[in-house]
């Protein structure tokens, strides 16, 4: 199947549940390393597949977890998720490499906030120097509230961040 061209915007997006067969393409797209040390705070060994199973294993046992893969066009996109941590609900996102620049994140994220069941506050985090996803939690409605850093696997350093949250309406 032909890809769209880098800057086109595919003429259907959707959210669905996700299906085994999703952990491929997603695993493909965190093996990129540029899109690895923008997201941060990811798997140390990003090509240890055994690791990244037994992540997506515990995270789709969780029953906090409300996880839906993008589908752009035809093809898998990333993954759109909320989860809750300390009883506090967090949004996290994934969207791989072919895929920036198009505004697929913000319609995405967008879709699974109106559609889920997430309660609010919801909470999100992102690396600081990542000003495209800082970019699109700000257009969905996230504010800044604080900031943060921890150690970032992904550039093997201490990483600063900002906390977002959105309120209810």
């Amino acid at each position: 199947m032909n890809k769209p061209p880098p800057h086109s915007s595919p003429s259907s997006l959707t959210l669905r549940e996700m299906v085994d067969d999703d952990l491929d393409a997603f695993f493909a797209q965190q093996l990129d390393p540029d899109a690895n040390w923008m997201a941060a705070f990811t798997n140390r060994d990003p090509s240890d597949r055994e690791a990244f199973i037994a992540h997506w294993d515990r995270i789709r046992l969780n029953p906090t977890v409300i996880l839906r893969t993008i589908v752009a066009g035809e093809e898998v996109a990333g993954y759109v998720s909320s989860y809750e941590d300390e009883g506090q609900p967090e949004i996290t996102y994934w969207l791989g490499r072919a895929y920036w620049g198009r505004g697929i994140a913000t319609r995405a994220l967008a879709a699974f906030l109106e559609t889920a069941s997430t309660k609010r506050p919801i909470r999100a985090r992102v690396a600081q120097d990542n000003l495209g996803s800082l970019r699109v939690l700000q257009k969905c409605g996230f504010i800044i509230t604080g900031e943060d850093a921890g150690f970032a696997k992904a550039r093997g350093r201490e990483t600063s961040e900002y906390i977002l949250m959105l309120h209810p309406m």
